[in-house]
């Protein structure tokens, strides 16, 4: 019997560099990501070298599979990226010809060849369910497809047939009826490191949903540094004989968009001394998001920090802004650069101690602003980075332990 076999391999990245003294550093420009207001870009750790790709479920590694002939040991390779701001998993099916589709290193999963792969249909509760990723169906007869349709926030979109396969993971959790989109077209930039992307919003078509009930209601994931690996968890933290604890900060729940993971950050410490901010200035809250790759801040909040870190730096010589990275350095010809410890303080008490590499990128302050404090912030990737973040849905909270990856 043939079914869709996946072990995902993940393709979270924090590199962005260029200007001055990026060229002494390993970073890698996929695309440009310094528009504050299209934060979802997908970066891929290419030059990095990684020792083993990401496994759900540990911390060991293993291969993306996506197997139509129920033979793992044939399958074909399907690596994908994750996203914990969108809820319909998706990869690219074929049909799907340059460049209607965009072109990937991995081949193509044919549903044609599954036995147990079958539309969703149009009249179905599933079809219903997709609310806003919901995009109409094949055509008016009573056995009509259902068609989705994700679009982000950086303009790039998905669109194909809504589909449902037997899911195993891991090669022993099996996930019946899995659902998930058959990308047909897309628009916009994707990476061809990546086949599609396994999506872990809060909505009930995410993966995390789906597999809440014979797995548990809860992940985790470490961004790793360079040439370290790092693990994607599904049903709780990876287990490891680590004595560092989660810093524990409470998961907040969007009514309007109920995709998304919310935290409260609450302040901010520069070398040593807790920044004047006002609490209300982060009263909008800010996204967990894994595919942001910089952490974007109220104004407010922001200037205070560039201010203390512009203070702490002085001793440096400053260079051109990069895009919207507007604190950054010239290093060329220093051997040592001593940088100001960050750390984050969230709700409930929570301090994340940032590493140095999350808090500078190619030579820059890795952090931005909004459009306003009244708007949403984004806690990227970059500052996520060797902290196994927690996504404890069930409990209601969200942990950062250090030293994860």
């Amino acid at each position: 019997m043939c079914s869709l076999v996946v072990i995902l391999l993940l393709s979270i990245s924090t590199s962005v560099a260029h200007g001055a003294g990026a060229g002494r550093q390993r970073y890698h420009v996929v695309e440009d990501v310094l528009n504050p207001a299209k934060p979802h870009v997908e970066m891929y750790q290419t030059d990095f070298s990684l020792r083993s790709p990401f496994e759900v479920g540990s911390g060991s590694g293993s291969s993306a599979r996506i197997d139509a002939d129920g033979d793992p040991t044939v399958a074909s390779q399907q690596t994908m990226a994750i996203d914990t701001t969108v809820d319909v998993p998706w990869i690219q099916c074929a049909p799907c010809p340059i460049p209607q589709c965009y072109p990937q290193r991995d081949p193509l999963f044919d549903p044609s060849t599954s036995s147990t792969a079958a539309a969703v249909r149009c009249s179905s509760p599933a079809c219903r369910s997709l609310g806003p990723y919901g995009n109409g169906c094949s055509n008016t007869s009573a056995n009509a497809e259902c068609r989705y349709l994700i679009e982000y926030s950086d303009d790039r979109a998905t669109a194909g047939t809504y589909m449902t396969d037997t899911l195993t993971i891991s090669g022993s959790t099996t996930v019946r009826n899995f659902r998930f989109g058959c990308s047909h077209a897309v628009r916009g930039k994707f990476s061809d490191l990546t086949a599609g992307t396994m999506s872990l919003g809060g909505g009930a078509q995410s993966l995390l949903a789906q597999t809440a009930r014979s797995l548990g209601n809860a992940f985790s994931y470490c961004v790793p540094p360079a040439s370290a690996s790092g693990f994607l968890s599904i049903g709780g933290p990876v287990t490891t004989n680590s004595t560092t604890v989660f810093a524990t900060t409470p998961l907040v729940r969007s009514a309007i968009n109920p995709s998304l993971y919310l935290v409260r950050l609450q302040g901010i410490v520069v070398a040593g001394r807790r920044l004047r901010i006002q609490p209300v200035v982060f009263s909008a809250g800010a996204v967990m998001d894994s595919s942001a790759v910089i952490t974007q801040l109220p104004p407010t909040a922001y200037r205070a920090l560039r201010r203390a870190f512009r203070s702490a730096m002085r001793a440096y010589p400053r260079s051109g802004a990069t895009g919207t990275l507007d604190t950054c350095y010239d290093f060329l010809g220093l051997t040592n650069v001593r940088v100001p410890a960050v750390s984050l303080v969230f709700g409930g008490g929570a301090v994340v101690v940032l590493d140095p590499p999350a808090v500078m990128l190619g030579g820059c302050l890795a952090f931005t602003a909004t459009s306003s404090d009244l708007a949403l912030g984004f806690i990227g990737n970059v500052q996520q980075q060797t902290h196994e973040v927690l996504y404890d849905v069930a409990a209601g909270g969200v942990g950062f332990r250090r030293g994860g990856c």
